[in-house]
């Protein structure tokens, strides 16, 4: 039976970034074809990066794309490539460039173009129609289609398939969300088994700004069973021997597809190859200088549990955003408490200790055990710490408002005035210091507006901004037990939650206990039930009044908000955008 040798590339591009992302690109290519790959395979939008919006309005960017395909083409010489591009005709498309010969030798057209949730592909592309080309690699007959095309059960996949596709490439720029692994896994294994042939899912890998591509690229054979998968949140190229079985007498008993009359694949690469034939080749160890990490052998790759998926998203979404946006340091506002001590752990995985900034802000209501706690995780994880008390400003700025603030009856406004003193100090350090200021809030006090416009909100990124703080608590606890020594003080996972702006405040005093409110958000941000469905599910009629009126209202501070990563399946600013002015309760 015919064995087609897939290099496996799955890539981490920088959005608009050509030169780069072609470099890559043709680095890979070349240590595919130094390993015998028969073909290699790139993620959708390889090219330009994903998603690269209004820069394709942009003629001279299409332009420049269609350059750096050809110099991809050229390098294409002894092993076929398969890599995502803008295509212009009289429209642009979401394109596949079929390379071998040094030549381009086909394309591609997406022809399902998704315009939901964080996806508004048809606001820039064409959707491609009719029947797409076949092509012949090594003996085998192959389609090509990009992303959501496998999505559709009666889609590109299963007409490639009638017309005689023995496998199908589908490359995807496909984003993280908790548990998406296991929906694509399902997905492509009955789309595969449905059309009776083998299907390669190649995903990119990256952040880009608010969005995590995880990878986890997979192959199935024709029946469905997966044949090897790559990790998730990892850069890497690996090569993947895949055996093609003969599948005309399963679709001659089969009622979900035959054969359609159609036009013979293009042959791109004949019979024979001369390039080594060994099962489950590796690219060598030397690949490694093109920045990709070398695969284990090819197999499952392990999935991750909940809380290590999440947090590696986490870690990569902010190593990606800081250093693809030409930063090396961050600073971080230190309360002592449990997400600004999350969003340091975080950075210094991702960053490095000596790149992240710890700030303590005390003022009059700060507890010296929240003091002493921020003090300690510094020392644990060897980040750089300084203690800024912000007394002095605060008393000034009550003495220059004297009449309209007030010290001897403080409420709201003088709380809030805290917060902005010490987002006014940590943007001056981010000046001065040329760090970016990583903000600390979570996803249910952004939902209920639990936070202060230009003070806890001040800052470049929002690290934890899409983590509720049920799911917090849970990554401390995960990242403290895979470590080899716990870095968290333990006060910070038991004393209860506080902004600490006035005399033994809680977060309780103000909201619902995180375990009724953290369900309740998620039914109505991420279900999007209405009020009277929450109650119709079982939630407190009363809290939910409360609850859906405070998320409403806070509105426009989430507009305001620096962007942050996405974890679940629908996340402030991408995905749900909901109007401000609104009268619909």
């Amino acid at each position: 039976m015919p064995r087609l040798r897939l290099a496996l590339a799955q890539l981490n591009s920088v959005v608009g970034d050509l030169e780069q992302n072609t470099e890559r690109i043709v680095g890979a290519l070349e240590s595919a074809t130094e390993a015998g790959a028969d073909v290699a395979v790139f993620p959708e939008l390889a090219v330009t990066g994903y998603p690269p919006e209004d820069l394709l309005l942009k003629p001279g960017f299409i332009a420049d794309n269609m350059r750096a395909v050809e110099r991809i083409a050229a390098a294409s010489r002894h092993c076929v490539s398969i890599v995502g591009f803008v295509d212009k005709r009289t429209d642009i498309y979401n394109a596949a460039a079929i390379c071998a010969g040094g030549t381009v030798r086909g394309v591609y057209h997406k022809q399902v173009l998704p315009n939901y949730g964080v996806f508004d592909e048809q606001r820039y592309f064409t959707a491609g129609t009719g029947a797409s080309e076949l092509f012949g690699i090594a003996g085998v007959t192959v389609g090509v289609s990009i992303c959501e095309d496998a999505w559709s059960p009666t889609g590109p996949i299963s007409t490639q398939a009638a017309a005689g596709a023995e496998l199908v490439v589908n490359i995807n720029a496909s984003p993280y969300s908790v548990g998406r692994v296991a929906d694509r896994e399902r997905m492509l294994a009955t789309r595969a088994a449905d059309a009776s042939c083998s299907l390669v899912y190649l995903n990119c890998v990256g952040g880009q700004d608010e969005l995590v591509f995880d990878g986890a690229s997979m192959v199935f054979d024709a029946g469905g069973e997966l044949l090897a998968s790559l990790p998730q949140f990892e850069e890497l190229v690996t090569v993947v021997d895949v055996d093609v079985r003969e599948v005309f007498r399963k679709r001659l008993i089969d009622p979900r597809g035959r054969r359609s009359v159609g036009a013979l694949p293009v042959s791109l690469l004949g019979d024979h190859h001369d390039g080594p034939k060994e099962a489950n080749a590796h690219l060598r160890p030397e690949d490694r200088s093109q920045g990709f990490a070398q695969s284990a052998a090819p197999g499952r790759a392990s999935r991750l549990g909940r809380e290590a998926e999440i947090y590696q998203a986490l870690v990569l979404g902010t190593r990606d955003y800081v250093r693809k946006n030409g930063f090396s340091d961050v600073v971080i506002g230190l309360s002592g408490g449990i997400d600004s001590s999350l969003v340091a752990l975080i950075a210094a995985d991702a960053l490095g200790a000596d790149h992240v900034n710890g700030v303590a802000m005390p003022s009059r209501y700060s507890s010296s055990g929240s003091i002493d706690d921020a003090q300690k995780l510094a020392a644990n994880l060897k980040i750089g710490f300084r203690v800024v008390p912000i007394e002095g400003p605060h008393v000034a700025f009550l003495e220059l408002l004297d009449g309209t603030l007030s010290a001897d009856s403080p409420g709201l406004a003088e709380e809030n005035l805290q917060s902005r003193i010490r987002g006014l100090i940590l943007m001056a350090l981010s000046n001065k210091l040329g760090c970016l200021v990583l903000t600390t809030g979570n996803k249910s006090e952004a939902a209920v507006g639990y936070s202060t416009l230009y003070g806890d909100t001040a800052g470049g990124f929002a690290v934890i901004k899409d983590v509720a703080k049920t799911t917090v608590y849970r990554l401390c606890e995960w990242r403290d037990r895979v470590g080899p020594n716990p870095l968290l003080p333990p006060d910070v996972m038991t004393k209860p939650p506080s902004a600490e702006l006035r005399p033994d405040q809680r977060d309780d005093q103000s909201l619902p206990a995180y375990d009724l409110l953290d369900p309740l958000l998620a039914a109505f941000v991420e279900d999007d039930m209405t009020a009277s469905e929450l109650v119709e599910a079982g939630f407190d009629v009363s809290l939910v009044s409360r609850v859906v009126r405070l998320v409403d209202l806070a509105e426009y501070k989430r507009r305001q908000t620096p962007p942050g990563i996405r974890i679940t399946a629908k996340a402030f600013g991408r995905d749900r955008r909901m109007p401000i002015t609104n009268g619909y309760r």
